[in-house]
């Protein structure tokens, strides 16, 4: 299947060629602040299926794992599409909310469960991490 999307004013498209490893809801505070409060919503999808038109602009930060964590979005308008970390540069989050409905993608895993505020929710039966969960299977893996 092949994916679609952009930022809200149209200046970035995404082009995704691939089938998400993972579609996962992350509540740790960084994603907190980047969704004004709320959890982010990311589909987990090999970097070389990915292609974009358009300017993305980066933001970096040290996380306290030691890696590099980067958010891409839309200089123009602002909106978050892509993240990645340096510990898997194989793989790129592209935000739920980039991808032209209908897409059909729907969590499959809550993360960061212990750093949610108390009325925090996410659909049943899903998987739960307190934390950050085991890494995806390499690109290579799922062939």
């Amino acid at each position: 299947m092949t994916y679609s999307g952009g930022c809200a004013c149209g200046a970035v498209r995404i082009t995704v060629t691939a089938e998400p490893v993972a579609v996962r809801q992350c509540w740790c505070r960084d994603c907190q602040q980047l969704a004004a409060g709320h959890a982010t919503v990311n589909a987990i999808f090999a970097t070389d299926a990915i292609a974009c038109s358009g300017t993305v602009t980066w933001k970096d930060r040290i996380a306290a794992s030691g890696n590099r964590l980067s958010w891409g979005f839309c200089g123009e308008c602002g909106t978050q599409l892509f993240a990645h970390s340096s510990a898997r540069p194989e793989f790129r989050v592209v935000r739920l909310g980039a991808i032209d409905e209908p897409h059909g993608l729907a969590p499959d895993t809550v993360i960061w469960t212990d750093q949610a505020p108390a009325w925090a929710r996410w659909p049943d039966g899903i998987a739960q991490h307190g934390g950050q969960p085991p890494a995806a299977p390499s690109p290579q893996k799922l062939s």
